[in-house]
């Protein structure tokens, strides 16, 4: 070949080699364990819903630093053992962070594979890791959240309370939360007048609720998710049992209010986060409200109603998400643990997050609003300010 001839071949590659686009960034994928199936499924597939909108959100926002985030989804079935098998696959791939489980059962039996890493960010609000763990969890604790329910129970003047849990992990969680807020010096007056018990497959519980009526409470607090809180709904009703009835936000899902509408009590209070929409009796922080306003435009694009599952999910995304945008897709867990520890005045769609404040959580009960089903419009509505205070008619 002449020089000319070599000259002439060369231009032309360099100019191909120009012509051609440059290679994509890969996607920073994100491992996520959801119970996809079995009992935790309808809490674990509008999960994974509000994690892949939070995706495209995300996205939208231009990822991370150029590159698309990608969750990669993980089927525990609901089941502790299966939940710690996925866990041991994912944390041998060392990544920098894994989100989930969703339920209190599958994070306690994922949590100890996480000691030296990666941060595992569960979406159950029922655990309390240490502070300084490499788990952190999602949204107001159980424990704040029935503060905030008996404090709101307390300023209108239903101060004997009865009580019925579930005896699996989530519901042990809760009683001893009660017990310990009742108490407080503030909770002085309230008097537990009834504690029945019952196991998460009973398909009755006329026996419990019988002594519940009979010790002639002025409110109920019924604590557990799922299935087992249908059974509970349809004891109350079919006793004839009319009086205001608590539960945990983990029963905020519009499939569940529909489901059991029938045997809904009366009066069902749920204490919350701040993200429901509110009325102008409520004023929030601006920047949580703005937060607020990115997730519903959100949802309303993909025309679907957010409810709890979307909101535990949320803010984890784009919390975990906040931190690797600041310390780049290279980031270690020791380092995404340690920007979360430190992490101050984050506006999340739950409230204004201060991890070295509330470790782990970044939330507490100045974060938790008490709400009321409302069955004709189909949403909850805000009855409380922030710590469960009564707002005025």
């Amino acid at each position: 070949m002449s020089r000319k001839s070599a000259i002439g071949c060369g231009m032309v590659l360099a100019m191909a080699l120009l012509a051609t686009p440059a290679l994509a960034a890969e996607d920073y994928e994100i491992n996520v364990v959801l119970p996809l199936t079995g009992g935790g499924s309808f809490l674990g597939k509008a999960e994974q819903q509000g994690l892949q909108l939070a995706e495209g959100y995300v996205n939208g926002e231009g990822g991370i630093q150029g590159r698309k985030l990608k969750f990669i989804f993980h089927d525990d079935q609901s089941q502790p053992q299966t939940a710690v098998q996925l866990a041991s696959q994912i944390v041998a791939s060392h990544p920098a962070v894994v989100i989930g489980s969703a339920v209190v059962g599958m994070c306690n039996a994922m949590a100890p594979l996480m000691r030296e890493g990666p941060v595992m960010y569960c979406l159950s609000p029922g655990i309390h890791p240490e502070k300084g763990d490499y788990v952190f969890t999602s949204n107001v604790s159980t424990v704040d959240l029935a503060s905030a329910l008996i404090t709101f129970y307390r300023l209108k003047g239903w101060t004997k309370l009865a009580l019925i849990t579930s005896t699996d992990a989530s519901g042990q969680d809760a009683e001893r939360g009660i017990k310990d807020v009742l108490a407080r010096p503030d909770n002085k007056g309230v008097t537990l007048v009834a504690n029945e018990h019952f196991t998460p497959t009973d398909v009755s519980v006329s026996a419990q609720i019988e002594k519940i009526s009979a010790a002639q409470p002025q409110a109920l607090i019924a604590w557990s998710t799922g299935g087992p809180i249908g059974t509970v709904f349809k004891g109350i009703i079919q006793a004839g049992l009319d009086l205001p009835v608590g539960t945990t936000n983990g029963n905020m899902t519009l499939a569940q209010m529909t489901q059991y509408a029938d045997f809904l009590p009366k009066q069902l209070f749920i204490p919350s986060s701040e993200w429901p929409k509110h009325d102008a009796r409520l004023t929030l922080d601006p920047a949580v409200e703005k937060a607020q306003a990115g997730f519903f435009a959100t949802y309303e694009a993909a025309k679907v109603t957010p409810d709890v599952a979307a909101v535990l999910a949320w803010d984890p995304a784009l919390l975990v998400v906040d931190a690797i945008r600041k310390l780049g897709p290279a980031a270690t867990a020791v380092q995404v643990r340690d920007d979360l520890a430190k992490l101050q005045g984050f506006p999340g769609i739950n409230g204004v997050y201060d991890f070295p404040r509330i470790p782990q959580r970044g939330l507490d009960e100045r974060d938790a609003v008490v709400t009321l089903w409302d069955p004709g419009q189909k949403t909850w509505k805000v009855v409380s300010k922030p710590t469960g205070i009564p707002l005025e008619q």
